[in-house]
């Protein structure tokens, strides 16, 4: 190119990188052009990106021009692709093979330093190609090969990997085998002498006592670091990863203006930012409310193909091909993440080791004072994401993760395929299948703020499906028992079975052992044996009576206290009642596994009444 510069109003000639340097015959500002080129050596990336991402010329303008100096056909609108146009392979590539009679036979995009190679004539294809938009060519390939999208995020993972998926044939003859099975076996106990009994009793009360050791063993000092502290020393700007932002919205217009203003508040270059927000095409409300803002240059909509399930996972795996940046993050619409945790993440990726594939920020129910079921909904957030998290993380354990404010290697994402999309807690399943990769999941002391239901109803339809979903996850990862255990090995194994198919058993039985023990054990109840083993079945009634109060109440506790909530503290003996309500979800769980395993049960966001930190906006009392 012959245009590489400018002299400014001092004589000094201004040097341009040529990706952008071409636009001065295109009467572009020569300031605003210096401005892209000092933004882009700033934070390390290219200037044509920086020029667009920084809101500070259109992209449609931007490939018109680039378009006319090379001479060829710029291609806006319905872009008329060929029979070999492929996803998510022309997406990647940001070329397709044009419709016959176009003028060109194909079609080209190029982002970033790829233009420049293009002015200097090395073409991808070898011929001079016709020009489009990124944009364009994402419309006319999600368009034209809905269908096949559609089967990518539904069951790529299915096709490459079936057993790591889970199968949604029916479960009814699965679960009714196991009914007859414990059936069988309650009545074999029933007829055996009373020794064994209470032997088989013991040994059932040892179990619920060994899947109740983690959450025990975390109250210890592993994850003392405060909720709010940096993890390290940041990364200068130059040194920053190009950063991928997925939010899944369905039936989100009402949080939607929120959304947008947490989204802007990052604190990282805009020109490495790659947000995507994910609707369905069949919800209108959702894609009103954003037609109804001025959405920034770096966030675009992406809408995903209709097709089954209906549920979030489909639609982040619709969208993972598309992510550009080496790290990516999943947050919900409703969530307002800490402004530095971009920043954050990217830092302590660098430093950790590359097998650490994951980490988990902190999740923080923000509008604990609307209702008692808030409350405990705060208190059991902060026992798992401040004090449970955080200690599996340093052992290195399997951690089902929290399904929003998670920070992926997007390399390692897509060597796992993604997201099941028929798993209602892909969350869950995803962080197991890390660990059977051989992958660690590591802990991010920074918040995201949540919002939890306050309504009975709402809260139980939510609780019912992860309960469902971990009983998905149990089923498979259970079918090929002695390959997960060679994957994991021991104590992971442990560690699995406790914290997702121990979840469920454990809620299921809560009300049938708790209360019973509680009742018979109640002081001055107690009658000693005459030797040890007339004592063992008490004495470990006992133990797993007082283990799984510990393991309730003092993570929370615990929570609390890092966290400043001294208000909190008082609900931490509401947690047995709580769990009472777990236990019914489970109940239902169970149920809705065999009558609706797809269901994916919406939670509606955007009702807050209060906001500890102010950063939901509260709705007036109703």
């Amino acid at each position: 190119m012959s245009i590489v510069g400018f002299r400014n109003l001092r004589g000094k000639t201004v040097a341009l990188p040529p990706e952008i340097a071409f636009l001065l015959s295109h009467a572009a500002s020569p300031l605003m052009l210096a401005k892209a080129a000092a933004l882009a050596r700033a934070s390390g990336t290219d200037a044509a990106t920086t020029l667009i991402q920084a809101g500070l010329m259109e992209e449609e303008r931007f490939y018109r021009a680039l378009a006319l100096t090379l001479g060829a056909r710029f291609l806006g609108g319905t872009l008329p692709l060929g029979a070999g146009a492929r996803f998510p392979d022309s997406l990647i590539a940001g070329v397709a093979p044009l419709a016959l009679g176009m003028g060109a036979a194909f079609v080209y995009a190029p982002r970033g330093r790829a233009i420049a190679e293009l002015l200097q004539g090395r073409s991808p294809t070898g011929l001079m190609p016709a020009i489009t938009t990124p944009t364009a060519l994402r419309h006319a390939i999600f368009a034209q090969r809905a269908a096949g999208i559609a089967a990518h995020a539904s069951d790529d993972l299915l096709r490459r990997r079936p057993d790591w998926a889970y199968n949604a044939a029916p479960v009814a003859p699965l679960l009714a085998l196991a009914g007859l099975i414990f059936g069988a076996l309650v009545l074999a106990m029933a007829s055996l002498p009373a020794l064994l009994v209470t032997a088989a009793w013991v040994l059932v009360q040892v179990g619920f006592l060994a899947l109740l050791t983690f959450r025990v063993a975390a109250i210890g000092p592993t994850g003392e670091v405060a909720p709010e502290d940096p993890p390290g020393p940041g990364l200068p700007d130059g040194a920053l990863p190009v950063y991928t932002v997925f939010v899944a919205l369905y039936r989100e217009a009402a949080v939607v203006p929120r959304l947008l203003e947490a989204l802007t508040r990052f604190d990282y270059p805009v020109a490495k930012l790659d947000i995507k927000l994910l609707t369905e095409a069949d919800d209108a409300a959702t894609a009103g409310a954003l037609a109804c803002l001025t959405l920034p240059a770096h966030v675009e909509v992406v809408v995903v193909p209709p097709g089954l399930p209906k549920t979030k996972p489909r639609a982040l795996n619709a969208a993972l091909p598309l992510a550009r940046g080496s790290c990516l993050v999943v947050y919900d619409a409703e969530d307002v993440p800490d402004p530095g945790q971009l920043r954050a993440a990217a830092g302590a990726f660098a430093r950790a080791s590359p097998r650490t594939a994951c980490l988990q920020g902190r999740l923080v129910i923000d509008n604990a004072r609307d209702s008692w079921l808030t409350r405990c909904f705060a208190l059991e957030y902060t026992a798992l994401f401040d004090v449970l998290g955080p200690a599996l993380a340093a052992w290195r354990l399997p951690t089902p993760l929290g399904g929003t404010s998670t920070h992926f290697r997007t390399h390692i994402l897509r060597a796992v395929h993604g997201w099941d999309a028929w798993n209602v807690t892909e969350d869950a399943d995803l962080g197991l299948r890390l660990a059977r990769a051989g992958y660690d999941v590591g802990d991010l002391p920074s918040s995201t703020i949540e919002e939890a239901p306050a309504r009975y109803k709402a809260w139980l339809n939510q609780r019912t499906r992860w309960m469902k979903g971990f009983l998905q996850t149990s089923l498979t990862h259970g079918r090929t028992p002695m390959a997960t255990f060679r994957e994991l090995g021991p104590l992971a194994s442990l560690c699995a079975l406790a914290l997702i198919p121990g979840t469920v058993v454990s809620a299921l039985a809560y009300p049938f052992l708790m209360l019973p023990a509680v009742v018979s054990l109640w002081p001055g109840r107690i009658e000693a044996g005459s030797d040890f083993w007339a004592n063992l079945p008490t004495g470990t009634a006992i133990t797993v009576l007082v283990s799984g109060f510990v393991a309730m109440l003092l993570p929370a506790y615990i929570g609390c206290r890092r966290r400043g909530w001294h208000d909190l503290v008082p609900f931490v003996p509401l947690l047995p009642a709580y769990f009472l309500l777990v236990s019914l979800a489970a109940w239902r769980g169970v149920i809705e596994l065999i009558l609706a395993p797809d269901r994916w049960n919406k939670t509606e966001h955007g009702l807050s009444r209060t906001s500890r930190s102010g950063a939901l906006t509260p709705h007036p009392p109703r």
